[in-house]
């Protein structure tokens, strides 16, 4: 269905996977709409749980296509604003789905690539992984990426990265936070699919609610408003028939109704 990418389902599980490998899973215009589409796709298909984004081949995303982006200097601003758009829309549908995401980076994730691991929700690294906003040195920024790389790392040690585009190991991404976990490249699979089976675990209504909590909440002072939003928040989930179904499997010793069955 698209020419950047493969969709492998294993049950509720959906693995997209980014298959560019001669380029490193360079972002083109192509690549991008593909994902846009695909990541819709995904989230409104009610059977789909949890979204693994991968890379085929040695890296996870090089980043910007050379090619694309040698284009694009030569283009007008129009043009420019127009593609910039296309990212910045692309990597905000991934933020925002509703379906749990999980990044599995196995190798380089570079300014874009880096974007991706952010916008998703988790990071599971390779130990030989590296990550970077390599913007600067192609006299860009990472504008784009900045609202996920910035709410990955914090704003403190992106005035560093951004303006020295320094490769960061998958050691310091899991120090900066960017990385939830950095393992050995041989059990990479075994930890997504570790916290893939933790996410199953969880009503899948309410991990969207989670995730619209967070979103809701974060950085925000502890005001009145606040209070009141997060009081109504639980209040109104409180009487849905998913928490209902999980309050009578924890009484009854009992796997909740969305537990996939052993």
């Amino acid at each position: 269905m698209y020419e950047t990418l493969e969709i492998e389902r294993d049950g509720a599980i959906a693995t997209l996977w980014m298959n560019r490998p001669d380029v490193h899973n360079a972002f083109n215009a192509q690549l991008i709409a593909d994902l846009t589409a695909a990541c819709q796709q995904l989230d409104t298909d009610a059977s789909v749980r949890v979204v693994v984004l991968a890379g085929r081949g040695k890296s996870f995303s090089a980043g910007a296509d050379l090619n694309w982006m040698k284009a694009a200097g030569e283009a007008s601003i129009e043009a420019n604003v127009a593609d910039a758009r296309k990212l910045a829309g692309m990597l905000r549908v991934l933020s925002e789905m509703n379906t749990p995401t999980i990044a599995r980076v196995q190798g380089a994730a570079l300014g874009g690539g880096m974007g991706l691991a952010s916008a998703c929700d988790i990071c599971v690294a390779s130990e030989k992984a590296i990550f970077a906003t390599s913007e600067v040195k192609f006299g860009i920024i990472p504008s784009a990426i900045s609202p996920y790389v910035i709410r990955a790392i914090g704003e403190r040690q992106s005035y560093r990265y951004f303006q020295t585009a320094e490769r960061i190991s998958a050691a310091r991404a899991g120090e900066l936070g960017l990385a939830h976990e950095v393992v050995a490249p041989e059990a990479l699979d075994d930890k997504v699919a570790e916290i893939v089976a933790a996410l199953m675990q969880g009503g899948p209504k309410s991990q969207a609610a989670a995730k619209d909590l967070i979103r809701a909440v974060a950085n925000k002072p502890v005001s009145d408003a606040v209070v009141e939003d997060t009081s109504q928040r639980i209040a109104q989930l409180r009487s849905t028939p998913e928490a209902r179904e999980g309050l009578s499997a924890f009484l009854d010793k009992r796997p909740a109704a969305w537990v996939p069955q052993a």
